[in-house]
């Protein structure tokens, strides 16, 4: 909260600096109504999942002078009571894996979540840009991952550069308020409020409320080396547990070709979280990913391949409360975080079509993923005991011409685990052999 307080400081001073400039001040409501319906199919008499919920955000931004802009945004989400996410499956004794995630996963017997997620001044000049107090951001690695309620938000300081086509970043960041919590965590206390999986020995990982970090370091450069070609690098200092160092160049081939690549690499930083073996978070030294994507876009649509490789000299581990992995292997309701000598398949196909006398135009993404894990026994290679697994996502986005501010989604998701899998249904409950429905409707003003 003490950037919170330097930012009520701040502000009324800039504003008395401004008092001889005769301006026009300005203030703007806007905000989005969300509701969300999801559910979840597990196999056979393992418990199915069903939740409801509604809310969204309200955001004022108010601008007293050209240059400034200060702004506050609430978020809220309340359980409509669709089913009681307290009571465990029988077999198994785990609750949801995705339903709990609209509310407060850590308090699911509260049903009405509110949450100060943005509280900012935003100061521009003409290709620099200073951001202080909670707001978005969106990285590789630390995103608002907006397939909940409430998204992933920061607090820091966040300064961007912007000359053409070069862009320059720099933030530091004190505090995090996780997706599907209610409040904002400092950043060692913020990992753990997910799932925390298993140590290398096999055993429950004991790193929540015992990682020691105070901030984290986010730079970026995007430039353009030829006409043809770009590249992204960012780079990720957490404070005492590890660096993570992430490049993506891009090459157009042609008009219909595009070819990228990315590489992660990441290493311990100080005691990886804490001095203790057992209860640290980075227990590895290094870690390595690499992936490669090719584009082919022609008049029925959008087609990419992607494969990524994670090496098996470490997990590659980022924190699933600070957003999603944006790399190429992602596909909505699985990640790849927490394996090592891992392989993965991706094909995705989007399209847009107008139906309905062009009343409705849809836009299909149609994703089929193929995905090679370690052992389900192996906890050094494997942290959440995940089998190898065919997933299957169709994504449909509406757009309404008559009814332009209301956007729904359809997200339909099938996950099927491969080869044999041992009858531990812990190794498919919530993981495999599950199908899977959103449906969201978004109505913004």
């Amino acid at each position: 909260m003490r950037l919170v307080y330097i930012l009520f400081i701040i502000l009324p001073l800039i504003s008395v600096g401004q008092d001889s400039v005769d301006v026009k001040k300005k203030g703007t409501l806007s905000g989005q109504w969300r509701t969300y319906y999801m559910m979840t199919s597990n196999k056979d008499d393992l418990k199915n999942f069903n939740a409801l919920a509604t809310g969204g955000k309200l955001k004022y931004q108010y601008t007293p002078f050209d240059n400034l802009e200060i702004g506050a945004a609430i978020y809220n989400s309340t359980n409509l009571g669709l089913q009681d996410l307290t009571v465990p499956d029988a077999t198994t004794g785990r609750l949801s894996r995705y339903e709990e995630g609209l509310f407060d996963r850590l308090d699911l017997e509260n049903d009405a979540v509110f949450l100060l997620g943005e509280l900012y001044a935003n100061y521009k000049l003409k290709k620099h840009t200073f951001t202080l107090g909670r707001m978005k951001v969106n990285t590789p690695l630390i995103n608002p991952e907006d397939g909940r309620m409430i998204p992933t938000l920061v607090q820091g300081l966040w300064y961007s550069y912007k000359k053409r086509k070069t862009v320059l970043q720099l933030g530091i960041l004190n505090e995090i308020a996780p997706r599907s919590t209610g409040k904002f965590y400092g950043i060692g206390e913020s990992i753990g409020t997910y799932p925390v999986g298993r140590n290398k020995y096999g055993n429950a990982s004991q790193y929540i409320d015992n990682t020691k970090s105070d901030y984290i370091i986010l730079a970026n450069a995007d430039f353009e080396i030829t006409e043809n070609l770009n590249v992204k690098i960012w780079n990720e200092y957490v404070e005492n547990i590890f660096n993570s160092f992430y490049v993506k160049p891009s090459l157009k081939i042609s008009e219909s070709i595009q070819l990228e690549g990315e590489w992660l690499h990441q290493n311990k930083v100080g005691d990886g979280g804490s001095s203790l073996d057992s209860l640290r978070y980075f227990n590895q030294n290094t870690a390595d990913v690499l992936g490669l994507k090719i584009a082919y876009k022609s008049k029925v649509g959008l087609m990419t391949l992607a494969y990524e490789r994670i090496l098996p000299n470490g997990q590659f581990l980022s924190p699933r409360e600070w957003g999603r992995e944006d790399l190429f292997s992602f596909q909505k309701r699985e990640r790849s975080e927490g394996t090592a000598d891992n392989h993965a398949l991706v094909l995705n196909y989007k399209n847009e079509f107008d139906v309905l006398k062009e009343n409705l135009n849809l836009t299909s993404i149609l994703s089929i993923g193929k995905h090679w894990k370690p052992e389900v026994t192996d906890a050094s290679l494997n942290k959440y005991a995940m089998p190898d697994y065919t997933h299957i996502n169709l994504d449909v986005f509406f757009t309404i011409k008559k009814l332009k501010r209301l956007k729904p989604e359809l997200l339909l998701t099938s996950k099927i685990g491969n080869g044999d899998i041992s009858d531990n249904p812990n190794f498919y409950f919530n993981k495999v052999d599950l199908f899977h429905v959103d449906v969201i409707l978004n109505y913004n003003f």
